[in-house]
């Protein structure tokens, strides 16, 4: 597994969206990307979470950080998880390569069948991960979990975007 430093440049990241593609390196925020990787279609701690997000949208985006959520689902999954979910407003990618998620540090479980949310796990897939990474494609922040549980909460992040901002705060982890 591979560490991502803060004040270093963040692996390249591109995946298909449920809206077109999405790359790090085209994007353009005013402060951050807040890149979400979650587990999937199968997870309902994921749908909690992911829902949260989708109504944070438009408060993060007056904080200048544009956000993603993906997963290496399918396109049919995670097309099904929009849905499901009633998503409106995030972005939401798919396919992510487990390659990828591996060069993004994010630890890689495997399927154990059919889940309390009545959705069979794929065979491989990633555990959570968020990632705050600047417009020069620099990390700033980071949180992997090797679980489902206890992430970090949006307005938690949202207030501390709020620090960041009022503070000028540099990223820290980065030695």
């Amino acid at each position: 597994m591979s560490r991502v430093l803060p004040r270093q440049p963040a692996p390249d990241l591109a995946a298909p969206t449920l809206s077109g593609t999405w790359s790090l390196a085209a994007v353009l925020p005013q402060r951050f990307s807040l890149i979400v990787f979650y587990r999937g279609l199968h997870c309902p701690i994921c749908r909690t979470y992911v829902a949260e997000l989708d109504k944070l949208v438009p408060e993060l985006a007056t904080r200048g950080v544009e956000a993603i959520a993906l997963s290496s689902d399918t396109e049919a999954r995670a097309r099904q998880a929009h849905d499901d979910w009633a998503l409106t407003q995030l972005t939401v990618g798919h396919s992510l390569p487990i390659e990828t998620a591996r060069e993004w540090g994010l630890y890689i479980s495997t399927g154990r069948g059919m889940t309390s949310a009545g959705v069979e796990e794929p065979q491989l897939f990633s555990e959570p991960g968020v990632f705050l990474v600047r417009p020069d494609r620099t990390l700033y922040w980071a949180s992997i979990q090797s679980m489902p549980f206890a992430r970090p909460h949006f307005r938690e992040i949202l207030a501390a975007v709020d620090f960041v901002i009022a503070k000028d705060y540099p990223a820290r982890g980065e030695a």
